[in-house]
Parts: C-alpha cells; structure tokens; sequence
C-alpha cells in the first residue's frame, strides 16, 4: 500500500470525513478559534500567487562581461528577495528592468531580505553583449498552478488549500506572497505517482476571472477569502474539532482528480503527530483502489 505524511492538520468532521489532505494547522486553529463549522470540499481551483518584490532564483556570469556579475560582486545569492532599486518599491520583473534601463550602468542601491534579515547593498549593474542593462541574476515574481480548496467558512468567506505552503521551484524557498488569488479550474489529466515521484494535477484554470484572494501563504497552507459565493459547492457543514480528538482510524478525504467532479476516497490514518515544531501530523495510507489506480497516492495539487 501507499503511505504518505499529510503536511498539516486537518480538522475531523463528522464520520471522519476529510477533505484533501485532511489537513489544518495549528495556526489555523489559532486564526479560526471562533469558528463552529465549516464545509469539507476537496475542491480543485487555479491558484495565482505574485511575491513582494523578486525571487533571485539563480546568479551567473554575463555574456561580454569577464570576471563576476554586478550581482556576484555585490554579495546577492540565490533565494534573496530583492524589495527596492534606488529606494522604489519593486513591482515586477518588467519594472525592475525599466529601473535598470532608466538607471544604466551608475552605481545602484539594492534593499533585499535574507531570510528574516534586511539589507542594502551597492551593485554596479553592466551592459550585457545585446545592449541592455543587467544585474547578471535570473529573478522571478509570480507562480501559478492548481491546488485544493481544503475548507470554505460561508459566514465568514474565508478558505484553507493544499495544506502546505508554496514554494519556489528553483530554490525551495517558501514564496514571500504580495498578492494572490484563486480561480475556477478544470483538471484534465493526472500524472500518476511513482516511487520517488510524487506526481501531479494538471488542468486548465480561468486567468479572466478571480473568485477569491490570497492573503496568507505559509508552511501549513494557503488562505484567503472567496469572493464569489458561488463557487464553492455548497455541501454540509461539520464541526471543527481539536488536534486532539483526531485518532488513528478509518477516514475518507475529499478531492477532484478529473473534471469538476468531487468525489471521496477511502483512507487509513496511521498516525497522528501531535509535535508543534512539525507541520507533518498524519501518516496516511491510501486504501481505495480506484484512486490508488489514477494517481498512485497522494499526488502535487490534491
């Protein structure tokens, strides 16, 4: 059978019913203290996520310019988020461009974030063989995809999805979110699991309409508020329940691997973790046959 660590931990419902990942935070907890219930989903929506400045996914030498790049010499690494140029809040990929062509080859300020740490450096950016002004770092500002609404709260309008936070690709480092949002999608195909594989959703989303934003992107999940009422299915409300009374069990989750269509699945909760230093609280083994045959486990996007 196939065995998966949930990333985080879900709130129990009524029969052990799950969605997705059976999956909530403790900070969940914390931020929805007040709540009594919510509507378990497993519904599959497109995901847009944009970053507080620039993710430098990789720094690297300049063609026509021998030695270093301006960005090797100033100190800048992989991973760090460059938040201004010269004092003006970066936008985007393309407005840090517009700085650099407005700014040439003077010498510049740099404020980026390290980790928790700020900093400010001096970089001398160059003019690459094509003409144009760089700083010799490969940078990114938004990421898109498709994921699963854990929970919607219909009083409150706000939403749980995924269960684990999203990180970059390239440098596995948590996205410092500045703005995001989330849309209808249709999951068109699925790439099946394999060992050492986890393997993934794929779909079409809507870039045309939002249905809700992202405010929170962190370790345990992402969440936000549905602006569309709409969209979620509407199904009913469970109670919400403390990390303690989640056993070792029987269990269904909830989630969509083709169409629109949410459907449930039988699951065994192995093992619950009850250690606060760890966003990993359940040991999960897939048990249905039919998603154990589609998907090969717990897949990227459930």
């Amino acid at each position: 059978m196939y065995e998966t660590k949930s990333k985080s931990l879900w709130r129990r419902m009524a029969a052990l019913c799950a969605a997705a990942v059976l999956a909530l935070t403790a900070c969940v907890q914390c931020a929805y203290a007040q709540e009594k219930t919510v509507i378990p989903l497993g519904q599959a929506v497109g995901i847009k996520l944009f970053a507080n400045g620039v993710l430098v996914v990789d720094v690297s030498a300049l063609e026509g310019v021998g030695g270093k790049s301006p960005a090797q010499k100033c100190g800048i690494r992989e991973g760090d988020l460059l938040l201004t140029f010269n004092g003006k809040k970066i936008a985007s990929t393309e407005h840090l461009q517009e700085l650099l062509r407005q700014n040439g080859t003077q010498p510049a300020q740099i404020e980026l974030q390290r980790g928790r740490e700020n900093k400010t450096v001096e970089i001398t950016p160059a003019c690459g063989d094509d003409g144009s002004v760089r700083l010799g770092a490969w940078i990114r500002d938004s990421m898109a995809g498709i994921g699963t609404m854990t929970y919607y709260d219909p009083e409150s309008g706000s939403f749980g999805a995924l269960g684990h936070g999203i990180t970059d690709i390239d440098t596995a480092q948590l996205m410092s979110l500045g703005s995001g949002s989330i849309m209808e999608t249709t999951v068109k195909a699925v790439k099946k699991g394999e060992k050492g594989e986890p393997g993934e959703l794929k779909g079409d989303f809507s870039v045309q309409r939002d249905v809700g934003t992202v405010t929170v992107n962190s370790d345990g999940g992402i969440f936000g508020t549905v602006s569309d009422s709409s969209f979620p299915v509407q199904s009913q409300a469970v109670p919400i329940a403390a990390a303690e009374e989640v056993t070792p069990g029987r269990a269904v989750i909830r989630t969509t691997i083709s169409g629109e269509e949410i459907r449930e699945y039988e699951v065994q909760i192995v093992k619950v973790y009850h250690d606060e230093d760890t966003t990993r609280n359940l040991l999960l083994r897939i048990t249905d046959p039919e998603l154990l045959q589609t998907t090969g486990g717990i897949v990227q996007g459930m």
